[in-house]
């Protein structure tokens, strides 16, 4: 075990005159820099320290198909980790707008500390295709914690995959922890022993199969159980196959991610069995983004017809609102409060920002303006 050793007596004042340098020099550094604090200048010159706002830079963007791409991200030092399966939410600026969306971790932990996500491109999609086609290694994204209960036991067990289409990518991440791929080949890892893994992969076709290559390699390996299914060659997939495609269906753990309507499907499927079924889907909900709108605060209980050229601060104190408040100006983040869900302007640089239930967005009402309905928990 390491000992540290602390500097006694006489030993201690060079540390002490050194913190007390710093500190003076930090206090002139923060009068000088009025309004703005050093930390401002910190986020332009190292926005991944810890104690900043937890950001990512997008390291590499590798294309997995035509409509697909997978990012590798670094993500900021406060970073807490995940388990394989988990998903995290991405901020990311399109047009001028934050936009946060749910994407799976589509590894294990990584030696590099690194992280990536898959992203497939939907029509009319702003952020996957944003993403997809035009986000470049260098980008920075705003990061939340990894969250997330589709994830496989410790202690190992029967289990089935049935995914489509961008379903596959937490189970990506599952399985290559599991199962890393090393120049030799896929390794089986004493921690994988006791895990018996079927996987059905649906696709539109073989072309659009995201990370097929890696699911053929671990099934030819051994390590796996593939079942592939094409809409082009095989149909649609009827859940009632299954019994047929996975003869030990009845002894085996389900996890499915993919549409709805197939998850849908496979809940009533299993019902009728008795059988176990964990399911992941990520919500899609399309934001009409305006000038002002009913600004609403849940806890007061407080609705009003904010217009979109003021302060939220200022209309709400109007309105009989107690608001929280500091400078006024941007600066204190004393009015800081949560947006449930809704989009405002910040009327120094026109940046929308949205967020839907969940999101966990913060935002400065003395800046911000209403820009369509929002709700805010105060």
């Amino acid at each position: 075990m390491a000992t540290t050793t602390f500097p006694t007596g006489d030993a201690w004042r060079p540390l002490a005159l050194g913190r007390s340098i710093r500190d003076g020099a930090r206090r002139l550094a923060e009068l000088a820099a009025t309004p703005l604090v050093p930390a401002d200048y910190l986020d332009v010159f190292n926005p991944l320290r810890r104690g900043a706002d937890l950001r990512g830079r997008v390291v590499s963007v590798t294309p997995e198909t035509e409509d697909a791409a997978t990012l590798v991200i670094k993500p900021g030092a406060d970073w807490a980790g995940h388990i394989p399966g988990q998903y995290v939410r991405v901020g990311i600026d399109v047009d001028g707008v934050r936009l946060w969306r749910a994407y799976s971790l589509t590894h294990g932990p990584r030696a590099d500390g690194h992280i990536s996500i898959t992203v497939k491109a939907v029509p009319e999609g702003k952020v996957s295709n944003h993403i997809v086609r035009d986000c470049r290694p260098g980008t920075l994204v705003h990061l939340e914690q990894a969250a997330g209960e589709f994830v496989l036991p410790p202690e190992g067990g029967k289990f089935l995959f049935v995914t489509a289409g961008s379903g596959i990518t937490p189970v990506i991440g599952m399985l290559r922890n599991l199962f890393p791929v090393a120049d030799s080949g896929a390794v089986r890892l004493e921690r994988s022993a006791d895990f018996d893994v079927t996987v059905v992969h649906v696709a539109p076709s073989e072309p659009h199969s995201i990370f097929i290559d890696n699911l053929r390699s671990l099934d030819e390996a051994g390590m796996i159980r593939l079942v592939a299914r094409y809409d082009d060659e095989h149909g649609i997939l009827d859940v009632d196959d299954l019994d047929e495609l996975v003869p030990d269906l009845q002894e085996r753990t389900t996890f499915a991610c993919g549409p709805a309507g197939l998850l849908d499907a496979l809940e009533t499927h299993h019902a009728e069995r008795g059988m176990t079924l964990l399911t992941e889907q990520f919500r899609v909900t399309p934001l009409v983004v305006g000038e002002g709108g009913t600004v609403s605060f849940l806890k007061n209980g407080t609705t009003l017809e904010a217009t979109g050229d003021r302060p939220i601060l200022e209309q709400a104190e109007e309105a009989g609102v107690l608001m929280p408040s500091g400078c006024r100006m941007g600066i204190c983040y004393g009015c800081v409060l949560p947006m449930r869900e809704g989009s405002v302007r910040d009327l120094r640089t026109g940046e929308i920002t949205t967020a839907v239930e969940g999101d966990g967005v913060r935002i400065q009402t003395c800046i911000n303006a209403a820009a369509g309905s929002c709700q805010i928990d105060h």
